[in-house]
């Protein structure tokens, strides 16, 4: 005789099965259900009709008749909950307020006036919880039906306790953010590196969804990489895992990494070299030096600021070609603001790519180029929450 235990953790499988296929799918009908999952129509059945009854699902119509009756239409019932995502940066706090489809309904950024730059955690936990309040208040949604809160930030996190290791912008070692925030809020909360947040939308609503092998590389500020292997999402044994760009590309005291050679921070440095050195360019006179005004400069035919662009490229794309001979993965998303600067910075990075990618590795391989701004970060981070939603009881 099967245990009881074992016949409610297959009730769970099978749940979430037939919610993941109405995620994916709808809207759909029961009888593609039942092809789909090859389920029973008894199951199929009880399980469309318990979705109902808690209001996670909803009919929707009917579809198209192959003979007999018009079979009803299934979906997700988008509005049956709702989650927070949060970016925490140095001096601000982006939220998003997003349905269970991940669609924002509401963005805002608030500042972070701590002071840095070794902020009390408390402080900012203040910060954090008044952006959220602030939040659930203008986004007009019944408090009841918010299922959890999720963050994202720079730095080490391990996820599953929601603690923050290190993080590069506070000088935090080993500080739980969950607990705070979810004691305040009487809700769950997911604390993730931010780089890893992207990548957990794209594996539930993005690229990803239909790849078992991919990366999300994000080029700004800094550099970094998501992970996902065998359809799941990789952190390492410590949650370190990602920080590509603090590879050494070139020896010496000190090393130089990925991240001081390809990211936005590194053409910013150099361009501020060029100006010490008094080389005339487009950019020379700006106060203060920006990346726009770099792109700018490229675009009206500045030949420094193409080669700042190119160098940046190049280097990226030999990171990246690191990343896939390592990993061999079917798709690379490639994003963060520093994509804005297009083919200046991208043509040398392909160009990169190509030639340092072993052979073979590349011939299948999809890359895509995805623009990231405050709100998909934002939007990330929420989706720490839905992909807990969704995630099969076998993985939780």
């Amino acid at each position: 005789m099967m245990k009881k235990g074992n016949r409610d953790l297959i009730k769970d499988i099978n749940r979430s099965l037939v919610l993941n296929l109405i995620k994916n799918h709808g809207p759909i009908s029961r009888t593609e259900l039942i092809q789909r999952s090859n389920l029973s129509a008894g199951t199929i059945s009880n399980i469309t009709s318990s979705l109902i009854a808690d209001d996670t699902i909803q009919e929707t119509g009917e579809g198209e008749s192959s003979g007999g009756r018009r079979p009803v239409l299934l979906r997700l019932n988008h509005r049956a909950g709702f989650v927070v995502g949060l970016k925490l940066m140095e001096q601000a706090i982006t939220v998003a307020v997003t349905n269970l489809d991940a669609k924002v309904i509401y963005h805002q950024i608030y500042p972070l006036n701590v002071a840095m730059p070794s902020p009390p955690p408390q402080h900012v936990f203040a910060a954090l919880i008044a952006a959220i309040e602030d939040s659930l208040v203008a986004s007009d949604i019944e408090r009841a039906r918010v299922v959890g809160i999720g963050i994202g930030l720079a730095g080490v996190i391990d996820g599953g306790q929601g603690i923050c290791h290190y993080s590069p912008y506070f000088n935090w070692r080993d500080v739980d953010i969950a607990t705070p925030i979810s004691t305040h809020f009487d809700l769950p909360v997911y604390v993730e590196n931010d780089v890893n947040t992207l990548t957990v939308v794209e594996k539930w609503f993005g690229y990803g969804r239909d790849f078992s092998h991919f990366v999300v590389v994000t080029v700004g500020r800094g550099v970094g990489a998501g992970i996902v292997l065998n359809q799941q999402f990789y952190r390492g044994a410590f949650g370190g895992a990602g920080e590509f760009g603090h590879i050494t590309m070139q020896d010496g005291e000190p090393p130089v990494t990925l991240e001081q050679l390809a990211s936005d921070n590194a053409i910013l440095h150099f361009a501020q070299e060029i100006i010490a050195r008094g080389e005339e360019t487009l950019f020379s006179a700006e106060n203060p030096l920006t990346l726009d005004a770099i792109i700018a400069a490229a675009n009206a035919g500045d030949r420094v600021s193409q080669g700042l662009l190119a160098d940046a490229g190049r280097w990226l794309g030999i990171g990246i070609s690191i990343l896939i001979n390592l990993l061999n993965p079917e798709l690379v998303i490639i994003g963060g603001e520093g994509v804005q600067a297009g083919e200046w910075r991208l043509e040398p990075m392909h160009a990169a790519i190509k030639r340092h990618v072993f052979n073979g590795l590349a011939d299948d391989l999809k890359i895509v180029i995805e623009p990231v701004g405050d709100e998909t970060w934002a939007r990330g981070a929420a989706s720490l929450v839905l992909s807990e939603l969704f995630k099969s009881p076998m993985l939780k």
